[in-house]
């Protein structure tokens, strides 16, 4: 039988439960049986086996026989296993946790948005229970929305979990409604809100009587502004210290953090007609007002993009600008964080104003970093809503079609000076090699209707400015050298350093402009500026020149200047 009629196969069972796969597949015994065994010695696989394939002359198929077998190919998988699933809630007393209000403000958000109130409130007054318990399907629809996945999770019918949930909503609202017959629940238009603070410091049902009282309080405000009004009203007239200022707070904190965190309640307290980014401003203000407002009066880009606070956000700012909400100063930076790592525009009809955004944005935030949000994760997220201003799209909106090359150039500086993350700014970068590069560029430098003189200056002011937008030297050091070839064509093509030691002047004048040329202030560093260094140290050395520098100190100090910079510069 020929070598080609037989070989050897070399399967693996990687893991439990899953198929056998091969391995290797030769006509050396030796090899196939070597592999596998140093397959079990390296622990690559739970069980290996080799096969002898011989082909059959008449069938032409293959017939199989094992030959060794190494291993447990036994093994079952694990059971996963089963999680408790059991309902977090199981006593009306749970569904007043932080967790369980979330949840409760999730399920029956149109209902609360509809009536203007709080999942706080909704445990906490008498008369917003049964008014849900009349609305027929609102509390039915909300049952079935959370006891559909956890049914699935935990294995069970969702008929028995509505069950099991329309009874605790049940125990839960004739809870509510027996303290207030019974009388037990705070009320503030029979009991100054210090003294209850101080009566209940030491009852176990404290949070739960005093938010009893702080949220009929609040029944009679309409608007979330004013809800926050008075909110802060009984904040101010809490006890000065002790257990009953902690309650108070404790208390009033809990249906704050939720009105901050429902975008309509944040947005009626900063303004409804905010796009996203000035949102994000209010709220970075309202939070860390204390390091926000210093620099409105020495940055002007954060002073720009800044929005005026209500008056009761104002208020709310000071209260959050001291040690107390915490939780609430916590919930707008996080919001804030979400927001900027979401793919919303922050000014979605102007794609420049969405730069000078993010840049007083950037400010802001690192000013109140620390005490508002982590530094790290402040600018992650400005390195994730980068990427979105050096799309195609984006860049295209922002050039638009009016600028000319030069104003492309500056536009495309601006873009990367701002953006964050070295990945974003090699991108953006990109973007201006492309714009110096191109032809056009070339044409309108060169042959544009600007003075040769403005337009080395202009090279000029691009070649420094690209030097300090933030590229590293080998992404920046090409755009730089365009710049200054572009500038030696200027240079020559007016033969203007030439022009300038041969013009009809004070010497000294001709000198300080030259100077001005071969130190980059007046034309890019490259063949301009070294013609125009030439030609300097020819009037350097003339005694004329020196005659005229010894009478006037002043100027021999500016002279030194510029030869020390023209020196550096080389």
């Amino acid at each position: 039988m020929s070598a080609g009629q037989v070989h050897f196969e070399v399967f693996v069972l990687k893991r439990a439960g899953a198929a056998w796969a091969l391995e290797l597949a030769t006509e050396d015994r030796a090899v196939a049986l070597a592999s596998a065994e140093t397959i079990i010695a390296e622990h690559r696989a739970l069980a290996v086996r080799v096969t002898k394939e011989t082909l059959d002359p008449e069938t032409r198929g293959f017939r199989t026989a094992e030959i060794l077998s190494l291993g447990d190919a036994n093994v079952k998988a694990a059971k996963k296993v089963r999680e408790d699933l059991e309902p977090l809630c199981v006593a009306p007393q749970d569904l007043y946790t932080m967790h369980a209000r979330s949840r409760i403000a999730r399920l029956l958000d149109g209902w609360l948005e509809r009536n203007r109130a709080t999942a706080f409130e909704l445990l906490h007054r008498p008369d917003l229970v049964e008014l849900l318990e009349g609305a027929g399907t609102d509390l039915q629809h909300a049952l079935q929305k959370i006891a559909v996945p956890e049914a699935q999770d935990r294995g069970i019918s969702v008929h028995e979990l509505m069950r099991t949930f329309q009874a605790l909503a049940e125990r839960g609202i004739e809870r509510l409604l027996k303290d207030k017959r019974k009388g037990v629940l705070v009320n503030l238009d029979k009991e100054k809100f210090p003294a209850a603070c101080e009566r209940l410091a030491r009852d176990p049902e404290r949070l739960y009587l005093l938010g009893a009282g702080v949220a009929g309080a609040m029944a009679a405000a309409k608007t979330w502004p004013d809800k926050v009004s008075v909110l802060l009203d009984l904040a101010d007239s809490a006890p000065a210290e002790g257990g009953g200022r902690a309650l108070a707070l404790a208390v009033i904190e809990q249906p704050l953090s939720e009105i901050l965190g429902s975008k309509v309640g944040l947005d009626d307290l900063l303004g409804k007609d905010l796009d996203l980014g000035a949102a994000l401003a209010g709220m970075t203000r309202l939070a860390a007002a204390a390091a926000v407002n210093p620099l409105l009066e020495i940055d002007k880009s954060v002073a720009k993009i800044m929005p005026r606070l209500s008056a009761p956000a104002e208020r709310l700012a000071k209260w959050l600008g001291g040690e107390d909400f915490v939780s609430v100063r916590e919930s707008i930076g996080r919001r804030v964080l979400r927001e900027l790592n979401g793919p919303r525009r922050l000014r979605p009809s102007d794609a420049e104003s969405e730069i000078d955004v993010l840049r007083g944005l950037a400010r802001a935030l690192a000013a109140a970093s620390g005490r508002l949000l982590p530094l790290d994760d402040v600018q992650a997220a400005f390195a994730a809503r980068s990427k979105s201003l050096i799309v195609g799209d984006f860049v295209q909106e922002y050039l638009g079609e009016d600028r000319s090359a030069r104003q492309e150039a500056e536009a495309l500086i601006w873009l990367v000076e701002n953006v964050i993350g070295g990945a974003n700014k090699r991108q953006a970068g990109r973007y201006l090699f492309g714009v110096v590069t191109a032809l056009r560029f070339e044409k309108e430098m060169r042959y544009g209707p600007d003075s040769p003189a403005a337009r080395l200056a202009a090279l000029a002011k691009l070649q420094r400015a690209v030097a300090r937008c933030g590229l590293v030297a080998e992404d920046y050091e090409p755009i730089q050298q365009k710049f200054g070839e572009l500038g030696g064509q200027v240079e020559a093509d007016s033969k203007l350093a030439a022009a300038v030691a041969k013009a009809a002047g004070p010497v000294v004048h001709r000198l300080m402009l030259l100077l001005k040329l071969a130190a980059g202030e007046a034309a890019p560093l490259g063949p301009a500026a070294d013609r125009a260094k030439v030609e300097a140290m020819k009037l350097v050395r003339l005694d004329e020149t020196r005659a005229e520098l010894a009478k006037s100190p002043e100027q021999m100090d500016r002279v030194r200047e510029l030869l020390a910079t023209v020196a550096k510069a080389a």
